[in-house]
């Protein structure tokens, strides 16, 4: 049966939805991570924060091989082949007596998690590139900040009900949904005649091809420190919210608020991308989040404010770190796929594996440095931030 091509406005929501997986897989578990430190660790309780490194370091890992496989057998078997994977960890999960086995199953749920979300960037690669492909990524980006919105309150909602474990299986039907919208929607969007054989030699030559460009190396090392940010915000915001400003009882919709702001991000960047450009865009982002995280982390080390104002000024920067993600990573991938589009899922795999792994080593270290305060969180990304602005020089045409 010969499938019609989708629509713009649906292939967005739909490839919103497959990246979604990850959100949904990292934010839902957020609200549960006090119980789970209780039953499972309660001598290390900040040890709770590695179910979400581990899962994306075995994400990082998936991520290396997801695309080279979609180039050999095509995206939507590779996608269909690593939910498969994603769904049987999650079960696993759910049965585990240890938080090291939990740890383990969340590792390999990484690795499915690498198809939906790495060979989808390589099927926009197939449809478009540039500017247009930045500007659907900033769509579905639009689209994709409505599960961050809801996660914890859904994850709340289901923990109430089922217990942390039920959270696992929630990840069952997610995946199923969007499976069956994949398969019965999409068309494959590369043809058996374009694609590669899996073959060390071939992935070798392709390998080289993708570091060979100083672009692609330049994008790999400035998305290691966004998403190293990014990961490390995520692993300290709920500990953040209830045990330093007392706000975990109301921690899903204050997460839903900061989703929300920042999608605004996302909005900006779809509007803006084809009058100034990515470079800019990028620049300007990481030089901003510089400044702002310097000015907040000096005003919080001299403890200049007073208790009630600390926690919105947190706040607000805590959305400008989520903003800073929104305006930078779509431009970012467009820019290092832009230049090797034959091997599209090649330079995704290299990209994400790389950019993803390295943002775990620094995000780890960072959130288990949680002494109470969000100060060295903001020490962090004040760092990461200055860094990855120096970088943006090497993104000059």
């Amino acid at each position: 049966m010969t499938i019609k091509p989708l629509s713009q406005g649906e292939f967005i929501a739909m490839t919103a939805m497959l990246f979604a997986t990850i959100a949904f897989s990292i934010d839902s578990m957020l609200p549960a991570l006090p119980q789970i430190a209780l039953e499972l660790v309660p001598e290390a309780p900040n040890s709770a924060q590695l179910i979400l490194t581990s899962f994306v370091l075995g994400m990082g890992i998936g991520t290396l091989f997801a695309g080279p496989l979609s180039d050999a057998f095509g995206r939507k078997n590779t996608i269909m082949a690593g939910a498969a994977l994603y769904s049987l960890a999650a079960l696993a999960a759910y049965f585990a007596p240890s938080m090291e086995t939990v740890l383990a199953a969340r590792l390999v749920q990484g690795l499915g998690a690498a198809g939906p979300r790495i060979v989808t960037l390589a099927m926009v690669r197939d449809l478009y590139r540039g500017r247009d492909m930045a500007r659907i990524m900033s769509f579905t980006m639009m689209f994709f900040i409505l599960v961050p919105a809801i996660a914890p309150m859904m994850g709340q909602v289901i923990i109430a009900g089922f217990g942390w474990r039920g959270v696992f299986l929630a990840f069952l039907v997610f995946s199923a949904v969007s499976m069956i919208w994949l398969g019965l929607r999409q068309p494959e969007t590369l043809p058996a005649s374009q694609r590669r054989p899996l073959s060390v030699t071939e992935l070798w030559s392709a390998l080289k091809e993708v570091l060979s460009h100083r672009v692609i190396l330049v994008s790999i090392a400035v998305q290691t420190l966004v998403f190293g940010s990014l990961f490390g915000c995520l692993s300290q915001i709920q500990p953040i919210f209830d045990q330093v400003y007392g706000r975990g009882d109301r921690f899903p919709q204050w997460f839903a608020l900061i989703a929300l702001a920042s999608g605004l991000a996302s909005i900006a960047n779809a509007r803006l991308v084809g009058r100034l450009g990515m470079r800019y865009l990028v620049r300007t982002a990481i030089g901003v989040q510089a400044l702002l995280s310097l000015v907040v982390m000096l005003t919080f080390a001299a403890g200049i404010l007073p208790d009630d104002m600390q926690f919105y000024v947190c706040f607000v920067w805590i959305i400008s770190v989520f903003s800073m993600a929104g305006l930078t990573i779509g431009n970012l991938n467009a820019l290092a796929l832009e230049p090797v589009g034959h091997i599209a899922g090649m330079a995704a795999s290299v990209t994400g594996a790389i950019s993803t792994v390295g943002a775990v080593v620094l995000a780890a270290p960072l959130g288990l440095a949680f002494n109470g305060t969000p100060l060295p969180l903001m020490i962090g990304i004040t760092l990461f931030a200055s860094v990855g602005w120096l970088l943006t020089r090497g993104l000059a045409r």
